[in-house]
């Protein structure tokens, strides 16, 4: 028999579940999703949507292809100022790509 533990909080057995299965990191860096707009600014983020993560990749679809050609020149700064947020789990890259237009 497995004896009692008692009570545990819900944060911490979520915590070890997500650990366990191998998705902590990358619930953890999907935060900057919806702080994307507060990172570059109102003025990038009227140009550009963050489309999703891939792994450890922001990816990011930008209006036009000025846009992506300026954008993809400042990248490692982007990048610098979400790890920076991010903390204990940076992104490796950040993907930019032009918008699909329909």
């Amino acid at each position: 028999m497995m004896a009692a533990r008692g009570p545990r909080r819900v944060d911490v057995v979520l915590g070890a579940v997500l650990e366990e299965h191998g998705v902590r990191d990358r619930i953890e860096r999907m935060g900057v999703l919806g702080l994307w707009p507060e990172i570059v600014g109102e003025h990038l983020a009227a140009v550009t949507r963050v489309k999703g993560m891939d792994d450890s990749a922001l990816i990011v679809e930008v209006r036009n292809s000025a846009w992506l050609t300026e954008l993809s020149m400042m990248k490692e700064d982007f990048l610098e100022r979400v790890n920076a947020r991010l903390g204990d789990v940076p992104l490796e890259r950040i993907v930019f790509v032009l918008a699909e237009t329909t």
